[in-house]
Protein backbone atom coordinates (compact mmCIF):
# COMPACT_ATOMS: atom_id res chain seq x y z
CA UNK A 1 0.00 0.00 0.00
CA UNK A 2 1.25 3.73 -0.67
CA UNK A 3 3.97 4.50 1.93
CA UNK A 4 2.22 6.43 5.84
CA UNK A 5 4.52 8.73 5.47
CA UNK A 6 2.88 10.47 2.07
CA UNK A 7 -0.93 10.01 2.85
CA UNK A 8 -2.74 13.04 3.95
CA UNK A 9 -3.69 13.75 7.44
CA UNK A 10 -7.10 12.50 9.06
CA UNK A 11 -8.96 15.99 8.81
CA UNK A 12 -12.19 16.89 6.97
CA UNK A 13 -9.63 19.21 4.89
CA UNK A 14 -8.07 15.40 3.47
CA UNK A 15 -11.29 14.65 2.53
CA UNK A 16 -12.35 17.25 0.73
CA UNK A 17 -9.00 16.78 -1.42
CA UNK A 18 -9.78 13.02 -1.85
CA UNK A 19 -13.21 13.71 -3.10
CA UNK A 20 -11.74 16.21 -6.18
CA UNK A 21 -9.49 13.27 -6.58
CA UNK A 22 -11.95 10.73 -7.36
CA UNK A 23 -15.05 12.80 -8.23
CA UNK A 24 -14.67 12.49 -11.91
CA UNK A 25 -14.76 8.53 -11.45
CA UNK A 26 -17.51 7.47 -8.65
CA UNK A 27 -21.35 8.03 -9.33
CA UNK A 28 -22.67 11.48 -6.96
CA UNK A 29 -25.48 9.14 -5.10
CA UNK A 30 -28.81 10.12 -4.96
CA UNK A 31 -30.30 11.36 -1.21
CA UNK A 32 -34.28 10.37 -0.92
CA UNK A 33 -36.54 10.73 1.39
CA UNK A 34 -39.90 8.66 2.20
CA UNK A 35 -42.64 9.97 4.43
CA UNK A 36 -44.04 6.72 5.23
CA UNK A 37 -40.84 5.52 6.86
CA UNK A 38 -40.59 8.81 8.39
CA UNK A 39 -44.25 8.57 10.25
CA UNK A 40 -43.09 4.60 11.53
CA UNK A 41 -39.71 5.43 12.72
CA UNK A 42 -41.63 8.64 14.24
CA UNK A 43 -44.12 6.71 16.30
CA UNK A 44 -44.59 5.95 19.91
CA UNK A 45 -45.25 2.72 20.99
CA UNK A 46 -47.11 1.79 23.91
CA UNK A 47 -44.01 1.59 26.47
CA UNK A 48 -42.14 4.61 25.60
CA UNK A 49 -42.66 8.24 24.00
CA UNK A 50 -40.96 8.31 20.41
CA UNK A 51 -38.65 10.81 19.28
CA UNK A 52 -39.16 12.37 15.66
CA UNK A 53 -36.95 12.10 12.27
CA UNK A 54 -36.93 13.76 9.24
CA UNK A 55 -34.50 10.75 7.72
CA UNK A 56 -32.36 11.48 4.53
CA UNK A 57 -31.46 8.59 2.71
CA UNK A 58 -27.91 7.62 1.24
CA UNK A 59 -27.97 5.32 -1.43
CA UNK A 60 -24.93 4.02 -2.05
CA UNK A 61 -26.35 1.33 -3.18
CA UNK A 62 -26.46 3.24 -6.64
CA UNK A 63 -22.56 3.66 -6.60
CA UNK A 64 -20.20 2.30 -8.91
CA UNK A 65 -19.79 -1.77 -8.31
CA UNK A 66 -22.94 -0.95 -5.85
CA UNK A 67 -21.18 -0.05 -3.19
CA UNK A 68 -19.40 2.47 -1.14
CA UNK A 69 -16.05 0.88 -1.23
CA UNK A 70 -15.85 1.98 -5.26
CA UNK A 71 -14.84 5.91 -3.53
CA UNK A 72 -12.03 3.98 -1.01
CA UNK A 73 -10.27 1.69 -4.03
CA UNK A 74 -9.91 4.68 -6.55
CA UNK A 75 -8.48 6.93 -3.68
CA UNK A 76 -5.92 4.38 -3.08
CA UNK A 77 -5.38 3.87 -6.39
CA UNK A 78 -4.83 7.33 -7.93
CA UNK A 79 -2.63 7.85 -4.46
CA UNK A 80 -0.06 4.74 -5.55
CA UNK A 81 -0.23 6.55 -9.00
CA UNK A 82 0.93 9.31 -7.64
CA UNK A 83 3.90 7.87 -5.66
CA UNK A 84 4.98 5.39 -7.79
CA UNK A 85 3.79 6.27 -11.25
CA UNK A 86 1.19 4.92 -13.81
CA UNK A 87 3.92 2.43 -15.61
CA UNK A 88 4.73 1.72 -12.11
CA UNK A 89 1.69 0.65 -10.66
CA UNK A 90 0.95 -0.98 -14.15
CA UNK A 91 4.15 -3.18 -13.65
CA UNK A 92 3.69 -4.44 -10.42
CA UNK A 93 -0.49 -3.98 -10.11
CA UNK A 94 -2.50 -4.60 -6.83
CA UNK A 95 -3.95 -7.01 -4.94
CA UNK A 96 -5.93 -7.41 -1.98
CA UNK A 97 -8.19 -10.34 -0.37
CA UNK A 98 -11.80 -9.56 0.13
CA UNK A 99 -15.46 -11.65 -0.13
CA UNK A 100 -16.71 -9.10 -2.32
CA UNK A 101 -17.53 -5.57 -2.32
CA UNK A 102 -13.60 -4.39 -1.95
CA UNK A 103 -13.00 -7.13 -4.22
CA UNK A 104 -15.13 -5.63 -7.15
CA UNK A 105 -14.39 -1.88 -5.77
CA UNK A 106 -10.57 -2.78 -6.29
CA UNK A 107 -10.71 -4.44 -9.31
CA UNK A 108 -13.17 -1.62 -11.31
CA UNK A 109 -10.30 1.00 -10.37
CA UNK A 110 -7.61 -0.61 -11.37
CA UNK A 111 -8.90 -1.53 -14.74
CA UNK A 112 -9.86 1.22 -15.44
CA UNK A 113 -6.48 2.76 -15.70
CA UNK A 114 -4.94 -0.92 -16.91
CA UNK A 115 -3.53 -1.82 -14.26
CA UNK A 116 -3.75 -5.77 -13.41
CA UNK A 117 -5.70 -7.04 -10.01
CA UNK A 118 -5.53 -9.72 -8.12
CA UNK A 119 -8.41 -10.80 -6.08
CA UNK A 120 -7.99 -12.88 -3.08
CA UNK A 121 -11.52 -14.39 -2.17
CA UNK A 122 -12.86 -16.80 0.17
CA UNK A 123 -14.53 -20.00 -1.14
CA UNK A 124 -17.46 -18.36 0.83
CA UNK A 125 -18.22 -15.46 -0.94
CA UNK A 126 -21.78 -14.92 -1.78
CA UNK A 127 -21.96 -16.08 -6.56
CA UNK A 128 -22.40 -12.42 -7.42
CA UNK A 129 -19.58 -11.09 -5.83
CA UNK A 130 -17.60 -13.63 -7.45
CA UNK A 131 -19.31 -12.85 -10.88
CA UNK A 132 -19.01 -9.28 -10.44
CA UNK A 133 -15.25 -9.25 -9.20
CA UNK A 134 -14.35 -11.30 -12.24
CA UNK A 135 -16.05 -8.54 -14.70
CA UNK A 136 -13.48 -6.36 -14.29
CA UNK A 137 -10.34 -9.26 -13.87
CA UNK A 138 -9.49 -12.76 -14.59
CA UNK A 139 -7.20 -12.90 -11.59
CA UNK A 140 -9.43 -14.13 -9.08
CA UNK A 141 -7.78 -16.99 -6.27
CA UNK A 142 -9.79 -18.48 -3.77
CA UNK A 143 -8.60 -19.40 -0.32
CA UNK A 144 -10.37 -20.10 3.22
CA UNK A 145 -12.32 -17.95 5.08
CA UNK A 146 -10.20 -17.28 8.41
CA UNK A 147 -7.48 -14.09 7.96
CA UNK A 148 -4.77 -16.34 8.39
CA UNK A 149 -5.94 -18.30 5.44
CA UNK A 150 -6.56 -15.29 3.27
CA UNK A 151 -3.39 -13.70 3.98
CA UNK A 152 -0.97 -16.63 3.51
CA UNK A 153 -2.58 -16.89 -0.26
CA UNK A 154 -1.74 -12.87 -0.73
CA UNK A 155 1.45 -13.02 0.15
CA UNK A 156 1.89 -15.92 -2.32
CA UNK A 157 0.28 -13.82 -4.97
CA UNK A 158 2.89 -10.82 -4.27
CA UNK A 159 5.93 -13.45 -4.23
CA UNK A 160 4.74 -14.24 -7.63
CA UNK A 161 3.95 -10.88 -8.96
CA UNK A 162 5.00 -8.14 -6.88
CA UNK A 163 1.62 -6.61 -6.64
CA UNK A 164 0.89 -3.95 -4.05
CA UNK A 165 -1.31 -4.56 -1.30
CA UNK A 166 -4.06 -2.28 -1.07
CA UNK A 167 -5.98 -3.31 1.98
CA UNK A 168 -10.14 -3.57 2.35
CA UNK A 169 -9.93 -0.45 5.38
CA UNK A 170 -7.46 -0.07 7.57
CA UNK A 171 -5.32 2.69 5.38
CA UNK A 172 -5.95 6.20 5.54
CA UNK A 173 -5.87 6.01 1.99
CA UNK A 174 -9.49 3.70 2.05
CA UNK A 175 -10.94 5.80 5.33
CA UNK A 176 -10.82 9.13 3.65
CA UNK A 177 -11.89 8.00 0.35
CA UNK A 178 -15.12 6.09 1.54
CA UNK A 179 -15.03 9.53 3.76
CA UNK A 180 -16.38 11.36 0.82
CA UNK A 181 -19.83 9.57 1.18
CA UNK A 182 -20.50 12.23 4.24
CA UNK A 183 -19.02 15.27 1.72
CA UNK A 184 -21.36 14.74 -0.72
CA UNK A 185 -24.39 13.73 1.42
CA UNK A 186 -24.14 17.27 3.25
CA UNK A 187 -23.44 19.21 -0.02
CA UNK A 188 -26.96 17.72 -1.09
CA UNK A 189 -28.82 17.72 2.30
CA UNK A 190 -28.05 21.90 2.29
CA UNK A 191 -28.95 22.12 -1.54
CA UNK A 192 -32.47 20.89 -0.77
CA UNK A 193 -32.56 22.90 2.34
CA UNK A 194 -31.87 25.95 0.49
CA UNK A 195 -34.03 24.97 -2.52
CA UNK A 196 -37.05 24.87 0.31
CA UNK A 197 -35.66 27.86 1.73
CA UNK A 198 -35.10 26.22 5.14
CA UNK A 199 -32.29 26.37 7.67
CA UNK A 200 -30.12 23.45 7.52
CA UNK A 201 -29.76 21.45 10.85
CA UNK A 202 -28.33 17.84 10.41
CA UNK A 203 -28.21 16.35 13.52
CA UNK A 204 -27.29 12.65 13.13
CA UNK A 205 -25.70 10.45 10.71
CA UNK A 206 -26.22 6.77 10.75
CA UNK A 207 -23.50 4.15 9.08
CA UNK A 208 -22.82 0.13 8.98
CA UNK A 209 -19.84 -0.74 10.82
CA UNK A 210 -17.65 -3.54 9.35
CA UNK A 211 -13.96 -3.10 9.66
CA UNK A 212 -14.96 0.95 9.96
CA UNK A 213 -13.81 2.39 6.60
CA UNK A 214 -16.90 4.45 5.85
CA UNK A 215 -17.73 5.29 9.20
CA UNK A 216 -14.36 6.35 9.97
CA UNK A 217 -14.73 8.58 6.96
CA UNK A 218 -17.77 9.62 7.90
CA UNK A 219 -16.36 10.70 11.28
CA UNK A 220 -13.47 12.04 10.38
CA UNK A 221 -15.58 14.78 8.03
CA UNK A 222 -17.92 15.59 10.77
CA UNK A 223 -14.79 16.33 13.44
CA UNK A 224 -15.15 19.67 13.03
CA UNK A 225 -18.94 19.61 13.15
CA UNK A 226 -19.92 19.19 16.87
CA UNK A 227 -23.83 20.04 16.18
CA UNK A 228 -23.94 16.70 14.24
CA UNK A 229 -23.46 13.17 15.58
CA UNK A 230 -21.90 10.52 14.16
CA UNK A 231 -23.22 6.41 15.19
CA UNK A 232 -22.13 3.47 14.17
CA UNK A 233 -24.64 0.21 13.51
CA UNK A 234 -24.10 -3.17 14.13
CA UNK A 235 -25.47 -6.49 14.56
CA UNK A 236 -26.03 -8.40 17.43
CA UNK A 237 -25.80 -12.19 15.61
CA UNK A 238 -23.11 -14.48 17.15
CA UNK A 239 -21.30 -11.58 18.46
CA UNK A 240 -21.33 -9.63 15.54
CA UNK A 241 -21.34 -6.13 17.36
CA UNK A 242 -17.71 -5.99 18.33
CA UNK A 243 -17.43 -2.44 18.20
CA UNK A 244 -19.99 -1.77 20.27
CA UNK A 245 -18.77 -4.02 22.94
CA UNK A 246 -15.56 -2.60 22.60
CA UNK A 247 -16.38 0.27 23.18
CA UNK A 248 -18.52 -0.56 26.13
CA UNK A 249 -15.94 -2.04 28.01
CA UNK A 250 -14.08 -1.05 30.52
CA UNK A 251 -11.23 -0.22 29.61
CA UNK A 252 -12.31 0.05 26.03
CA UNK A 253 -10.55 -2.14 23.85
CA UNK A 254 -10.86 -3.23 19.90
CA UNK A 255 -11.67 -6.33 19.75
CA UNK A 256 -9.41 -8.01 17.26
CA UNK A 257 -11.41 -11.73 15.92
CA UNK A 258 -15.13 -11.58 15.03
CA UNK A 259 -16.68 -14.92 13.81
CA UNK A 260 -20.29 -15.00 12.76
CA UNK A 261 -22.72 -15.89 9.97
CA UNK A 262 -24.90 -12.42 10.52
CA UNK A 263 -27.07 -11.95 7.11
CA UNK A 264 -25.08 -8.66 7.40
CA UNK A 265 -22.38 -10.72 5.81
CA UNK A 266 -20.34 -7.18 4.42
CA UNK A 267 -20.47 -6.31 8.40
CA UNK A 268 -18.69 -9.73 9.68
CA UNK A 269 -15.29 -8.61 11.18
CA UNK A 270 -14.11 -6.83 13.98
CA UNK A 271 -12.81 -2.69 13.52
CA UNK A 272 -9.73 -2.25 12.27
CA UNK A 273 -6.62 -0.52 14.42
CA UNK A 274 -6.90 3.04 12.59
CA UNK A 275 -10.80 3.16 12.29
CA UNK A 276 -10.72 2.11 15.90
CA UNK A 277 -8.06 4.55 16.89
CA UNK A 278 -10.81 7.55 15.35
CA UNK A 279 -13.49 6.13 17.11
CA UNK A 280 -12.09 6.40 20.52
CA UNK A 281 -10.47 9.27 19.76
CA UNK A 282 -11.42 13.17 20.21
CA UNK A 283 -10.46 16.51 17.53
CA UNK A 284 -10.39 19.67 18.75
CA UNK A 285 -14.18 20.78 17.96
CA UNK A 286 -15.50 17.35 19.61
CA UNK A 287 -15.18 15.58 22.88
CA UNK A 288 -15.93 11.75 20.74
CA UNK A 289 -16.07 12.06 16.96
CA UNK A 290 -17.87 8.77 17.30
CA UNK A 291 -21.15 9.30 19.51
CA UNK A 292 -21.84 5.91 20.17
CA UNK A 293 -22.40 2.30 18.70
CA UNK A 294 -26.20 0.45 18.74
CA UNK A 295 -26.80 -2.88 17.29
CA UNK A 296 -30.19 -4.66 16.12
CA UNK A 297 -31.24 -8.50 15.67
CA UNK A 298 -31.61 -10.02 12.66
CA UNK A 299 -35.14 -9.98 12.14
CA UNK A 300 -35.18 -6.43 12.62
CA UNK A 301 -32.71 -6.05 9.89
CA UNK A 302 -34.84 -8.58 8.03
CA UNK A 303 -37.60 -5.60 8.41
CA UNK A 304 -36.14 -3.22 7.98
CA UNK A 305 -34.42 -4.11 4.62
CA UNK A 306 -38.53 -5.42 3.86
CA UNK A 307 -39.83 -1.40 4.66
CA UNK A 308 -37.24 -0.49 2.32
CA UNK A 309 -37.85 -2.81 -0.61
CA UNK A 310 -41.60 -2.29 -0.28
CA UNK A 311 -41.76 1.46 0.56
CA UNK A 312 -39.14 3.05 -1.03
CA UNK A 313 -38.57 0.56 -3.93
CA UNK A 314 -34.65 0.41 -3.50
CA UNK A 315 -32.70 -2.29 -3.55
CA UNK A 316 -30.53 -3.02 -0.78
CA UNK A 317 -28.24 -5.89 0.48
CA UNK A 318 -28.99 -7.01 4.11
CA UNK A 319 -25.78 -4.86 5.82
CA UNK A 320 -27.27 -1.34 4.24
CA UNK A 321 -30.29 -1.84 6.61
CA UNK A 322 -28.68 -2.09 9.44
CA UNK A 323 -28.57 1.58 10.41
CA UNK A 324 -32.30 2.53 9.57
CA UNK A 325 -33.05 -1.25 11.83
CA UNK A 326 -31.23 0.79 14.66
CA UNK A 327 -33.68 4.06 14.14
CA UNK A 328 -36.54 1.58 13.98
CA UNK A 329 -35.89 -0.80 16.94
CA UNK A 330 -32.99 -0.07 18.88
CA UNK A 331 -34.92 1.29 22.59
CA UNK A 332 -31.20 2.37 24.05
CA UNK A 333 -30.52 5.32 20.69
CA UNK A 334 -34.22 5.95 20.56
CA UNK A 335 -34.21 6.76 24.23
CA UNK A 336 -31.20 8.65 23.63
CA UNK A 337 -32.28 10.57 20.37
CA UNK A 338 -36.01 11.48 22.64
CA UNK A 339 -33.92 12.95 25.61
CA UNK A 340 -31.39 15.03 23.38
CA UNK A 341 -34.91 16.12 21.16
CA UNK A 342 -36.30 16.88 24.71
CA UNK A 343 -33.71 18.79 25.83
CA UNK A 344 -33.15 21.19 23.17
CA UNK A 345 -37.38 21.25 23.02
CA UNK A 346 -37.43 20.11 19.18
CA UNK A 347 -40.11 17.22 20.41
CA UNK A 348 -42.23 18.84 17.24
CA UNK A 349 -40.04 19.46 14.76
CA UNK A 350 -37.74 16.45 15.32
CA UNK A 351 -34.43 16.17 14.08
CA UNK A 352 -33.03 15.95 10.13
CA UNK A 353 -31.00 12.73 10.38
CA UNK A 354 -29.10 10.89 7.77
CA UNK A 355 -28.97 6.99 7.34
CA UNK A 356 -26.28 5.64 4.80
CA UNK A 357 -27.58 2.69 2.40
CA UNK A 358 -24.31 1.28 1.99
CA UNK A 359 -25.18 -1.14 -1.29
CA UNK A 360 -26.87 -3.48 -2.92
CA UNK A 361 -25.00 -6.40 -3.52
CA UNK A 362 -27.43 -9.40 -3.29
CA UNK A 363 -29.88 -10.84 -5.02
CA UNK A 364 -33.23 -12.22 -5.78
CA UNK A 365 -32.32 -15.75 -4.51
CA UNK A 366 -30.64 -14.45 -1.29
CA UNK A 367 -33.68 -12.00 -0.53
CA UNK A 368 -35.88 -14.74 -0.80
CA UNK A 369 -33.97 -17.39 1.11
CA UNK A 370 -33.78 -14.44 3.88
CA UNK A 371 -37.75 -15.63 4.23
CA UNK A 372 -36.86 -19.23 3.64
CA UNK A 373 -33.84 -21.27 4.24
CA UNK A 374 -32.46 -23.76 1.56
CA UNK A 375 -28.74 -24.33 0.93
CA UNK A 376 -29.02 -22.89 -2.45
CA UNK A 377 -30.32 -20.04 -0.32
CA UNK A 378 -27.55 -20.55 2.46
CA UNK A 379 -24.76 -20.83 -0.32
CA UNK A 380 -26.09 -17.21 -2.27
CA UNK A 381 -26.12 -15.45 0.90
CA UNK A 382 -22.44 -16.65 1.74
CA UNK A 383 -23.31 -18.56 4.82
CA UNK A 384 -21.76 -22.26 3.56
CA UNK A 385 -18.85 -22.64 0.95
CA UNK A 386 -18.50 -24.40 -2.55
CA UNK A 387 -17.97 -27.42 -0.71
CA UNK A 388 -21.64 -27.14 1.76
CA UNK A 389 -20.02 -26.66 4.61
CA UNK A 390 -20.75 -23.83 6.95
CA UNK A 391 -17.93 -21.40 7.75
CA UNK A 392 -17.80 -18.32 9.79
CA UNK A 393 -15.78 -15.40 8.75
CA UNK A 394 -13.96 -13.11 11.03
CA UNK A 395 -12.32 -10.47 8.08
CA UNK A 396 -14.12 -8.16 6.39
CA UNK A 397 -15.12 -7.54 2.31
Amino acid sequence: MADLTTTLPLTSESIHKAYSKIQQYVHKTPLLTNKTINSIASSSSSTSPSPKFNIYFKCENYQRIGAFKARGAFHAVTHLIDELGLEGVRKRGVVTHSSGNHAQALALAASSFDIPAHIVMPTISTPSKIAGTRDYTPHVYFSGSTSEEREAVVKQVIQDTGAILVPPYDHPDIMLGQGTTALELQNQYNSLKEDKQQQPKLKVVLAPLGGGGLLSGISIYFSNQPEVYVIGCEPSYQGGNDGERGLKSVPQQRIEKVKTLTIADGLRTPVGELPWKVFTSESSMKSKNLENIYSVTEDEIKQAMKLVLERMKVFIEPSAAVPLAVVLHNQEFRQWAYEKQKEEGVLESGWDIAVVFSGGNTTIDAIVGLFGESQDTERAEGKIGKDGKQVAENVAG
